[in-house]
């Protein structure tokens, strides 16, 4: 069944104590410390801003403004229903989101046409990247990267991250660890009730292969009157993974690895890390 269906209605109901304005304080510290693309608004003042963004179509291609432009760029990867990308808009970096789910993106774009932000969304496999331009920073967050469940799948995604980063541009991204699917979630049942929506998560893991499945329940108001719920079912995989198995992605893909950090402490990785940002750098095609 595919994933991200039912679930997006109801998916930032749930995720509403996620912080977002954190990561992306964490994220774009992390840019301005090693990457090369930089916010509009620090670039010039808004107006300077508005009135580049109005002359886009007139800049020829492979001009000093089109390159400036790669180089600002910044892609987000998974980028679901647009929360994380809207902070890094609000931060003032030139960003497009990219994910599977038709249902996520359609909510990302009426939350960003809400919110007067005028951000590109494409509906693409991460695993088949394909942007008409390189980009300074390509960023995926919220552990989208562990629904890639096959060594080849993580490598032709990190081959293509890395094509189309501009020179010396940033790979941001991060992931859950073994240690957090079969020590922390295990095989457990975690149930939700709302107002108007209602899950039930059963969680399976399977140590030999480190493979994370969970089904889950939904039940979400289809009408207010009668009070009546739709019940839907959705099975979600992912895989964990060790620190030592991405920074061997990372090499193989012709990328060079810079450093990581635990995503709670923002110290360096230990043994008890439940999910690990991963920074590195192109290299060279």
């Amino acid at each position: 069944m595919e994933q991200y269906t039912d679930f997006a209605a109801v998916y930032d109901t749930f995720m509403d104590e996620t912080p977002y304005a954190v990561w992306g304080d964490f994220v774009a510290g992390i840019i301005e410390k090693y990457g090369v693309s930089k916010p509009a608004i620090a670039q010039g003042n808004k107006a300077d801003a508005e009135d580049a963004a109005r002359q886009d179509a007139e800049i020829p291609e492979d001009s000093e403004e089109a390159l400036e432009q790669e180089r600002n760029l910044v892609v987000e990867l998974g980028c679901g229903t647009g929360s994380f990308t809207l902070e890094m808009a609000k931060r003032g970096y030139d960003i497009i989101g990219t994910d599977l789910s038709f249902e996520m993106l359609d909510i990302a774009r009426r939350k960003a046409a809400e919110a007067g932000r005028d951000i590109m969304f494409l509906q693409q496999d991460m695993r088949e990247l394909d942007l008409y331009c390189t980009a300074g920073t390509i960023v995926s967050v919220c552990d989208s990267i562990n629904y890639l469940t096959e060594d080849e799948d993580v490598l032709e995604t990190f081959r293509l991250v890395n094509n189309f980063l501009y020179p010396k541009g940033l790979f941001i991204f991060d992931f859950n660890t073994v240690h957090k699917y079969r020590d922390i979630i295990g095989d457990a049942t975690i149930a939700e009730n709302r107002e108007d929506c209602s899950f039930i998560w059963d969680n399976y893991y399977n140590d030999e292969d480190h493979i994370n499945e969970y089904d889950l329940t939904i039940f979400a108001r289809c009408d207010d009157e009668d009070e009546i719920f739709r019940r839907s079912v959705e099975t979600h995989y992912q895989r964990g993974y060790e620190l030592s198995e991405m920074k061997e992605f990372v090499k193989k893909a012709g990328l060079e690895f810079i450093e990581a950090v635990d995503a709670d402490t923002h110290e360096p990785p230990t043994d008890d890390s439940e999910r690990i940002y991963v920074i590195a750098r192109e290299c060279g095609k």
